[in-house]
């Protein structure tokens, strides 16, 4: 079973991975119009975000984050962001265990919602997303690489 790590997304190993995963997205991508945006580590600092390594047998295998959209509801939004995972460890459910861990550290700063974008043409990931309690909204930001819009309502945290 994989463990999770915070890191920085400036770290090596977290930059090593998110190169690899921009990477891919840049050649996959319609239009050969991908632009990648490279997180800093301030937005994604405790309580207003975290980034985490999924790791196993000490080797990165994936990543993802939150981070808090300050000026949606008060603060009580947090992005999930970057979310991969390598195409050998794929379908083993770990997507999944990724995003819960996510929405459970979300939940401890009281967020209310969780919100993502991603691009149509990542099928799997908009199953995931959709199995996962995200539904479709309108657009809520400028990204140019995104098509598709999802939220997922927490709640009240107690």
């Amino acid at each position: 079973m994989p463990a999770f790590r915070i890191a920085s997304p400036e770290d090596a190993d977290a930059h090593a991975v998110l190169v690899e995963y921009f990477t891919m997205r840049a050649a996959e991508f319609p239009g050969g119009t991908y632009t990648p945006a490279y997180p800093t580590a301030a937005g994604f600092q405790p309580p207003d975000g975290v980034f985490l390594l999924l790791e196993e047998e000490g080797r990165i295998v994936g990543c993802g984050g939150i981070r808090r959209l300050p000026d949606l509801e008060d603060g009580r939004v947090f992005e999930v962001k970057h979310v991969y995972l390598r195409p050998e460890t794929r379908g083993r459910g770990w997507g999944r265990l990724l995003l819960e861990e996510l929405e459970l550290r979300a939940r401890e700063w009281d967020a209310g919602a969780l919100v993502l974008d991603t691009h149509h043409t990542l099928e799997a990931a908009g199953h995931l997303y959709r199995r996962s309690g995200f539904a479709e909204i309108d657009r809520y930001n400028d990204n140019p690489n995104a098509t598709r819009w999802y939220r997922k309502e927490l709640g009240t945290h107690t």
